[in-house]
C-alpha cells in the first residue's frame, strides 16, 4: 500500500519562492512611498504606493497558489478576499503621469468617479461573501454558491473584458497626455533634461507590455489551448520583476521638479488687436528679443526658461511665446538652442577646444547635460559635435 505523504504549507519551490521574494519587495516599496507621500505630501507617491501595492497584490493569487495553500487547505475561503483590483490600475496609471506632468497638481473630487467601477466592484464581493457565508455547508467546501454560480460563472469573465478594455483606453489616455507634456516643455523651457522624464517614458513601456501579454495569453487560453498554471506562472513573474522595477525607479527618481513650476500663459493683450497692427508688433517684438539675445546672452543660463525671459524683456510670456512660435518659426526649446549652438561653433573656431572639452564647452554655452547638447547639436547642424569639431580641424 503506497505511503501518502501529506501536503503542507508554505512550499518553497521554483515557481513559489521568486514570487513570494519579489512580491514581498514590492510590498517595502509601496510602504516606503506611503511613508514619503505622509512626510513629504507628494501626491505622486501615494499614486504609485498604490499602484504597486495592487499590481503585487493580485500576484498574491498565484503566490500562494504555487506555495500548496489550496491543497492543504481545501475548504479555504481566501478565494473571497484576494479581490481583483483591476478596474483601478488604469485610473492610477492616468493620474500618476498627470501628477508628475502637471504643475501644482490637486487630486480633485470630481476625480474619485473614475475609481467609481472598482469601488462597485468590491461592495459586490462583499456581498456575495455575506450571502454564500450564511448558507448551509459553507464550512465544509472552498467556494460558496453564489461565487461559483455567479461570480466565476458569469461576473469573472465579464469584469475581465471590461478591464481589458478600460485597460486600453487609460493608456491610451496616459501616452497622449505624455506626448502632450513632452511638446508642452519645449514651449516653456531651454534645458528639458531634466523634465523629460524618461522613467515616465519606460513606466508606461512596462505597463503597455504586460497588458498586451496579459491580452496575448488570454486570446491562447480561450480561443487555442488551455494554458496550464505553470505557463501562465511567466506573465506573474515578469508582473513581479516589473514593479520591482518600478518601485526603486520611483522612489530614487525626483518626480516633484514641477511641483512650484508656473506654466500658465496669459492670453496677450495684442489679441485684441487687428491683424496689420498684431503684424507690427510682432515684428517690433522680434528686433527686441532678438536683440536683446544677441547683446545679454540670456542663453549662457542653463535654466533659463520662457517665465525669466518674460522678467527680463518685460513683455508678457504668452507675447513670447507667440512671437518666437510666428516669427522665428521655432519653439522656445529650439529657439534658445540654436544661440547656444551658435556660441559652440564660435567657441570652436576659437580653438577653445585646445583649453575644454567638447563637454566643457557646451556647459559654457548654456547646456546641462551630454545627451541634449549631443541631441540639439544634431538637430540643427545635422551633424555631431566630434564631426564638426573634425571637420574644423582638417579645414
Amino acid at each position: 500500500m503506497p505511503i501518502t505523504i501529506p501536503l503542507e504549507f508554505p512550499s518553497f519551490n521554483l515557481y513559489s519562492t521568486p514570487l513570494l521574494l519579489l512580491v514581498l519587495q514590492a510590498f517595502i516599496f509601496a510602504s516606503l512611498l506611503l511613508i514619503r507621500y505622509f512626510k513629504k505630501k507628494y501626491i505622486s507617491a501615494l499614486i504609485l504606493a498604490l499602484l504597486i501595492f495592487i499590481t503585487g497584490y493580485h500576484r498574491t493569487t498565484y503566490t500562494i497558489g504555487f506555495m500548496d495553500w489550496y491543497d492543504t487547505y481545501r475548504n479555504t475561503k481566501i478565494n473571497y478576499w484576494l479581490i481583483a483590483l483591476s478596474l483601478a490600475i488604469g485610473p492610477l496609471l492616468y493620474f500618476y503621469v498627470k501628477s508628475i506632468t502637471t504643475s501644482n497638481f490637486k487630486f480633485r473630487k470630481k476625480d474619485f468617479i473614475h475609481f467609481v467601477p472598482v469601488s462597485i466592484y468590491v461592495l459586490y464581493k462583499i456581498a456575495i461573501f455575506i450571502y454564500d457565508s450564511v448558507q448551509p455547508g459553507f464550512n465544509e467546501t472552498q467556494n460558496g454558491y453564489l461565487k461559483i454560480a455567479l461570480d466565476e460563472k458569469y461576473v469573472n469573465p465579464l469584469v475581465g473584458i471590461v478591464e481589458n478594455l478600460q485597460m486600453l483606453l487609460y493608456l491610451a489616455f496616459t501616452i497622449q497626455l505624455y506626448f502632450m507634456y513632452k511638446r508642452k516643455i519645449q514651449q516653456f523651457f531651454s534645458n528639458t533634461y531634466r523634465l523629460e522624464l524618461n522613467w515616465i517614458r519606460n513606466f508606461l513601456f512596462i505597463y503597455s507590455f504586460l497588458f498586451l501579454y496579459s491580452v496575448f495569453e488570454g486570446v491562447i487560453g480561450s480561443v487555442i489551448t488551455d494554458l496550464h498554471w505553470t505557463q501562465r506562472w511567466w506573465y506573474q513573474f515578469f508582473t513581479a520583476v516589473a514593479i520591482i522595477y518600478i518601485g526603486i525607479k520611483g522612489y530614487f527618481t525626483d518626480t516633484n521638479t514641477l511641483n512650484n513650476l508656473n506654466f500658465s500663459v496669459n492670453t496677450p493683450e495684442t489679441d485684441k488687436n487687428p491683424p496689420s497692427e498684431l503684424s507690427e508688433v510682432l515684428i517690433k517684438n522680434k528686433e527686441r528679443i532678438q536683440e536683446f539675445m544677441e547683446k545679454e546672452k540670456p542663453f549662457l543660463n542653463p535654466d533659463l526658461n520662457l517665465t525669466e525671459l518674460s522678467k527680463m524683456l518685460n513683455i508678457p510670456s504668452s507675447t513670447i511665446s507667440d512671437t518666437i512660435n510666428s516669427g522665428f518659426h521655432k519653439n522656445f526649446n529650439d529657439f534658445v538652442n540654436s544661440y547656444r549652438v551658435q556660441a559652440v561653433q564660435m567657441m570652436l573656431q576659437e580653438g577653445k577646444q585646445q583649453q575644454l572639452s567638447l563637454l566643457g564647452i557646451a556647459y559654457e554655452c548654456g547646456f546641462n547635460s551630454k545627451a541634449t547638447f549631443n541631441r540639439v547639436f544634431k538637430k540643427l547642424t545635422d551633424t555631431s559635435p566630434s564631426q564638426y569639431l573634425a571637420q574644423q580641424n582638417n579645414s
